[in-house]
């Protein structure tokens, strides 16, 4: 695996790496190296220089730094010096940037080539809203004509083998955010994300920022609980890999009951509030969470405790004892 170092003027490399973490999960071979106030560019080599020693793998490694010309960068290109052909630099640190050199360092050995392609992804994570204040990029070409609408697909039709693809079923209070839009649309690949829930459904304001949150190349879709059901059986979603995003089990459960065919259920997060338990650091359970959780069971229904793709996985069986221990 690439070993990655991250430098910086002041805590900000500290504070980056904690926030990749939080999205990402805990990362193995990746050091942050700082640059305090009171230190010259002597102390920062030697951080840098150990960081670099205590990695697996010091025959590919990738520098992200903070700023071009600054003592980080300077001194980062003064120790990659003799190692050109496998280490690399990459300026301007963002989150983005770190995460998706994260994903594509489950795919990839080189440093050279997941320096070539954050460098990209860096860039496109400048992003503003509202979007008319977003520069046009230098020499870009005229935007292409709108294509011609071709309509819905008529009823009736069956694209790939009729049957829609689930490639992730979660529940997770928070539905659509930073974890799931990141790393488990990495991990997964769906074409599409569809967040099912009745009360997000008739609520524009949630419904749009939902939208709006979908990683580029994804889209995201909000519908009521009699609306997923009908997908499922249509044989028109047959080419669609879709993720799907539940707030409760509840809901996953009514969905399940109609026949769609979901075989796992990922639990990321449960929000704790009146009536709920705390059962580990991410997920609350109540009376009706612990009966439904009992029901998928019954129907087969496999369980995959995780906040994100990193995470060691947790024991539904457990936690559901757990609760229902503390709610008697």
């Amino acid at each position: 695996m690439v070993g990655i170092i991250l430098a910086s003027h002041g805590e900000f490399a500290n504070g980056i790496k904690q926030s990749s973490e939080m999205i990402f999960g805990q990362q193995p071979d990746v050091q942050a190296v700082v640059l305090m106030p009171s230190e010259g560019p002597d102390q920062f080599r030697k951080k840098l220089e150990d960081a670099i020693a205590s990695l697996s793998n010091q025959e590919q490694v990738l520098i992200l730094c903070d700023l071009w010309g600054g003592t980080p960068f300077n001194q980062s290109s003064a120790v990659i010096k003799g190692h050109e052909d496998t280490w690399a630099i990459v300026t301007g640190m963002n989150l983005p940037m770190i995460i998706e050199a994260y994903a594509q360092r489950l795919g990839s050995d080189d440093a050279h080539e997941i320096a070539t392609h954050i460098c990209k992804t860096g860039a496109e994570g400048c992003k503003t809203l509202p979007e008319s204040l977003q520069p046009e990029t230098e020499g870009a070409a005229p935007a292409a004509a709108a294509p011609v609408a071709q309509g819905a697909i008529p009823e009736g039709t069956v694209l790939g083998d009729g049957h829609i693809k689930y490639v992730l079923a979660r529940v997770d209070s928070r539905l659509l955010h930073g974890q799931v839009a990141t790393a488990w649309t990495k991990a997964v690949n769906p074409d599409r994300i569809i967040v099912v829930s009745d009360g997000v459904a008739h609520d524009d304001l949630r419904k749009s920022l939902i939208e709006q949150a979908a990683p580029p190349g994804v889209k995201a879709n909000v519908v009521p609980i009699a609306k997923m059901i009908q997908v499922a059986k249509d044989p028109r979603f047959g080419a669609t890999k879709a993720m799907l995003l539940f707030e409760n089990p509840e809901d996953a459960l009514k969905v399940i009951d109609a026949g769609a065919d979901i075989k796992e259920l990922n639990i990321g997060s449960m929000a704790h509030s009146l009536g709920k338990v705390v059962v580990n650091n991410a997920i609350a359970l109540g009376k009706e969470d612990v009966e439904t959780f009992k029901k998928l069971k019954e129907k087969g229904i496999k369980f995959d405790v995780r906040k994100v793709p990193a995470d060691s996985k947790d024991n539904m069986d457990n936690l559901v004892a757990k609760a229902e221990a503390e709610l008697k």
